[in-house]
This record gives C-alpha cells, sequence and structure tokens, in this order.
C-alpha cells in the first residue's frame, strides 16, 4: 500500500501522477503554446497571399486599362479659321526693250566715214550716229547752185527786157506780139530758177539722209557697222536702240493666270544673278494664248537700270488681289490618286477624311479654297497613319 501511494502521488505538482513515457506538464504547455502559435502563423500567411492575389489582380486590371489607352493615338488638331490670303502668281520670262527701234541707212548708202556712238550711249532724237561718204553727193549739190545761179541771171535779163518791151509800146516801136514773147521768155526764165531751186533741196536732203540718225531719244542697244562699212538700204538694222530707254519684261504665264490678271497691276521682277527686285507695272496682257504650250504673255513695264539687259532672264510676283480662306500647314494636307485631303476630329473624336482643293502656296502654309469651312478641328501631323473612323485623341495647337 505505501508503495502504490508513493507512486500515485510523485509529482509535485498535485494528486496527477504522470505516466511512464509521458512529457512532463510544463512541456506539454510549450507544446500547445507552439501549435497555437504555427496555427496563428499560418492564417496569417494565408491572409497576406490573399490580399497580394487581390492587388495582383487590381494591377492587372489597371495595366489592361492602359494598354487599351496606349493603342488610341493622340494627335494635334487646330481650328484653322479663315484668313484674308494675298493671291500671287509667279512666272518667268525674257527682258527686251518696252519700243525697241532698229536704225539702218535711210539714203542711198554709201562708204561709213565715221561711227560717233557706242552701245549703253544716250542719244537725242535726230542726233547723227554715224556718216557715210558724200563726196560726189557734195559735187552734184554745187554743180545744182550753179546752175540756180545761172537760171536767175537769165531770169534777170528776161525781166528787164520785158520792161523795157513795156516802155516802148506805148510809143509804138514795140508791138504787143513781142511784149507778150518777152513776158513768157521772162517767165521761163523765172520757172527755170525754181526747177534748179527745187533739184538743190532735193539733193540736199538726200545728201542729209546720207548721215545714220536717231529716229528719237532712247538707249543705244547694239551697234553693228564700222568705219569703211559699205552701207545700203539693203544693208539692214545698224543699230537697236530702246525708246526713252524703258524696259519691259515679257512674261510667260498658264492660261488661267491670264484670266485673272489685267493691266496697271503692280508686279516685282527680279533678274537672274541679282538679288534686287525692280517695282514694275504690267501695261499690256496678251491677246491671244500660244495654241501650243497654251501660255501668253504679260508685258511688264520697267524704268531703265543698269542691272536690266534686254534677252537676259527674269522671275516675276504678281499680287493678284485677295481671298478669305482657311490656311494650314503643309504637315496638314494630305494627297493620294484621288487628289488631295485632310483629316479632321468630330464630335465623337473620330479621324474622318474630308477631301479639299488647295489654292495658293506660302510661307505661311496652303490655302484651301474648298472642302473646309474653317471651324473644323484639322489634324496637323501624324495624317498619314490614320484611317477614316479611327478613335484618336486631339491635342488642340492655340493660334498665335
Amino acid at each position: 500500500m505505501n508503495y502504490e501511494t508513493k507512486m500515485m502521488g510523485s509529482d509535485a505538482g498535485g494528486g496527477y501522477a504522470a505516466l511512464p513515457g509521458e512529457p512532463p506538464a510544463s512541456r506539454r504547455r510549450w507544446l500547445i503554446i507552439g501549435a497555437i502559435v504555427a496555427i496563428v502563423i499560418v492564417v496569417a500567411v494565408a491572409a497576406m497571399v490573399m490580399r497580394g492575389g487581390g492587388a495582383a489582380g487590381g494591377d492587372a486590371a489597371k495595366g489592361k486599362s492602359a494598354a487599351s489607352n496606349n493603342q488610341i493615338p493622340t494627335v494635334t488638331v487646330s481650328v484653322p479659321g479663315r484668313s484674308t490670303i494675298r493671291s500671287m502668281i509667279s512666272g518667268t520670262g525674257s527682258l527686251a526693250a518696252k519700243r525697241e527701234m532698229p536704225v539702218g541707212v535711210a539714203g542711198e548708202g554709201g562708204v561709213v566715214t565715221r561711227v560717233l556712238v557706242e552701245p549703253g550711249q544716250w542719244v537725242g532724237a535726230g542726233q547723227v550716229l554715224a556718216t557715210v561718204d558724200r563726196s560726189v553727193q557734195t559735187q552734184t549739190a554745187e554743180s545744182l547752185a550753179a546752175q540756180i545761179r545761172v537760171a536767175k541771171s537769165e531770169a534777170d535779163i528776161a525781166q528787164s527786157n520785158y520792161e523795157r518791151a513795156q516802155k516802148l509800146v506805148s510809143n509804138g516801136f514795140v508791138s504787143k506780139a513781142d511784149l507778150e514773147t518777152k513776158a513768157a521768155t521772162r517767165d521761163g526764165a523765172l520757172a527755170r530758177v525754181r526747177v534748179a531751186e527745187a533739184a538743190l533741196k532735193e539733193t540736199q536732203a538726200r545728201n542729209r539722209r546720207l548721215d545714220i540718225r536717231a529716229p528719237a531719244a532712247g538707249l543705244i542697244l547694239t551697234r553693228q557697222v564700222e568705219p569703211g562699212q559699205i552701207v545700203s538700204s539693203g544693208s539692214g538694222t545698224l543699230f537697236r536702240m530702246a525708246m526713252g530707254g524703258e524696259m519691259e519684261l515679257r512674261a510667260q504665264l498658264s492660261e488661267a493666270d491670264i484670266q485673272r490678271l489685267h493691266a496697271g497691276i503692280p508686279a516685282s521682277v527680279m533678274p537672274v544673278g541679282s538679288s534686287k527686285v525692280f517695282k514694275g507695272t504690267i501695261w499690256q496682257m496678251s491677246p491671244v494664248i500660244d495654241p501650243q504650250t497654251r501660255q501668253g504673255i504679260a508685258r511688264i513695264q520697267l524704268a531703265y537700270d543698269p542691272a536690266l539687259r534686254p534677252g537676259g532672264f527674269a522671275s516675276v510676283t504678281i499680287a493678284a488681289g485677295t481671298t478669305a480662306a482657311p490656311q494650314l500647314p503643309q504637315s496638314a494636307v494630305q494627297s493620294d490618286t484621288t487628289g488631295n485631303y485632310v483629316y479632321i476630329v468630330n464630335a465623337r473624336n473620330e479621324a474622318e477624311r474630308r477631301n479639299v482643293t488647295t489654292g495658293e502656296v506660302s510661307d505661311e502654309g496652303v490655302a484651301i479654297t474648298s472642302g473646309l469651312s474653317g471651324d473644323e478641328r484639322v489634324v496637323l501631323t501624324a495624317g498619314a497613319f490614320l484611317n477614316p473612323g479611327q478613335k484618336v485623341i486631339p491635342t488642340l495647337l492655340k493660334k498665335q
């Protein structure tokens, strides 16, 4: 009995005694606490995993939404409105004298003795440009002058005879028939005087025509005669002159441009090789169109300047008026086989193709003569990468 009681009460903690192989009570408590801690850790980890999965799902949804937004292109648009555009017409042509005067031999001609002018020299009306040998013609003129003197002497004698006969006819010494004969002789002598004088004047006029003279005041352009050269009425042009020194540009323009111009419109001319611009005015429009080139000529009057050389090439810009129209940068206008077009953004932010007709092209942009009212949102760039109906994100570019 004592042995049994000892065995049952050997636990220091009270009335329960550990069975053989069973851990002590303190150790058992630590095992329970460890199990509880492990369960708490597992639950915490599970909660974290669940929260992490939810966050990843949200991020995936956001990424999908962002990717969807990234597929919609952003384009720059502008509302062009309507601008006042100066319509300019450009062309090219040749410089020439406004009124070119060819000068040749007006008389009989002969050997040129002197040439008195050079190209580029200004001359007055009637000024002698060159002289022709007149030795023979001078002798002829002297002979005719001598004949005049002879005729006048004979006329003086005839007049004296007639006057004496008038005094004697009253006394009966001379008959009336003789008086009439003397009167006829006197009249014949006076007539011969007038014939000789006319012949002398004719010769003198011919001699004056031997000199090659300027028909009007102007500028000598070319000289094609030298001393010692034999010239005649068939020698052609010896000098070319510009009347008054006035020049002109004969600009070749298209048939459509010719219809928009008229006399009096100002123009700016720039010769090739020069940076100087000359102001001029259209003074004549071509009344015909070349059937081969479909072009006409606008003649632009220019004041004299040494830089304006007849035969030279020049460009011209003519102001043909103003128009009100939308104006776009060249990057906004596209073209294909069907013509020119732009993309506009409609109220649903969709790209919409709009066919347009272009007009004046300048440094400021391209004028749109038809197809736009100016109130549309026009795509300025990236139009070549858009398709009709495509969604876009417009960014408005404000006009400066």
